[in-house]
């Protein structure tokens, strides 16, 4: 197992195909500064980098993470840096779980819509508060409101600052799953096992281009070499041989 700790920014750890970063400022709800960013995208390019699968983003403390600190946007911080993040933990290679353990707000709510499962507690409570601080929100934020929760939802939380409950959530799909606090490290575990199990190059290959799907910018080309990628690996045939002989495949990724 292998763990960065520096500090109070936020922190990997990669245990096997499964990483996870955490969040590490629960006094000022996981709020995120330049360092914060700068080193999210330095962890997301690590796992990039390794034989991992599944990424896990979690927060310490009571919240799951409030943004970007505003203060910075007065100090003339370059804000675009919050939005390369966003959008590199979106593209990054693993399927992503982000462990929602309570408060999600402000870009922080967009950062969770770049995961490809979001699972929360009954605490949880999100809202977006742009359109009252007089900030527009950018483009690709815009493009996940309106692809993962659709334009409805995407207008009432973004125009009119609403906070919603888990509840609200869970129905409007912000959140794949609600869990009990208690059990919310239980079923990130579960749910990361799971995709962790799965064969590579379906599993890699699928997340990147649906999400290219819902951005309407699929690759035709790409995503018809990866479906003769896979038809053609020995993971497949592994999987087939496994199917019929009713038991766990074993993976390799070739």
């Amino acid at each position: 197992m292998y763990v960065e700790q520096i500090s109070d920014i936020p922190t990997l750890a990669l245990t096997g195909r499964i990483a996870r970063i955490t969040l590490n400022r629960p006094a000022q709800a996981n709020r995120l500064g330049p360092d914060d960013l700068a080193a999210l995208s330095r962890h997301i390019a690590a796992v990039n980098e390794r034989d991992v699968l599944v990424l896990q983003i979690v927060g310490s403390g009571k919240h799951f993470c409030s943004g970007f600190d505003i203060g910075q946007f007065a100090a003339g911080t370059e804000k675009s840096a919050f939005e390369d993040v966003v959008n590199a933990l979106e593209e990054c290679r693993p399927v992503t779980v982000a462990a929602i353990n309570g408060g999600v707000y402000g870009g922080a709510t967009d950062l969770a819509l770049a995961c490809d499962f979001r699972i929360g507690v009954d605490a949880t409570r999100m809202f977006m508060p742009a359109a009252r601080l007089g900030l527009h929100f950018y483009r690709r934020g815009l493009e996940r409101y309106v692809s993962r929760l659709g334009l409805d939802t995407a207008k009432r939380l973004l125009l009119t600052a609403e906070q919603l409950n888990a509840d609200q959530l869970l129905a409007c799909g912000f959140l794949t799953d609600c869990v009990a606090r208690e059990d919310l490290d239980a079923r990130v575990a579960t749910l990361s096992e799971m995709l962790a199990s799965m064969a590579p190059l379906a599993l890699l290959g699928m997340k990147r281009h649906l999400n290219a799907i819902a951005r309407n910018a699929l690759d035709a080309d790409a995503l018809a070499n990866d479906i003769h990628r896979a038809a053609t690996s020995a993971d497949f045939a592994e999987g087939v041989r496994a199917w019929g002989e009713k038991r766990r495949p074993n993976f390799t990724g070739r």
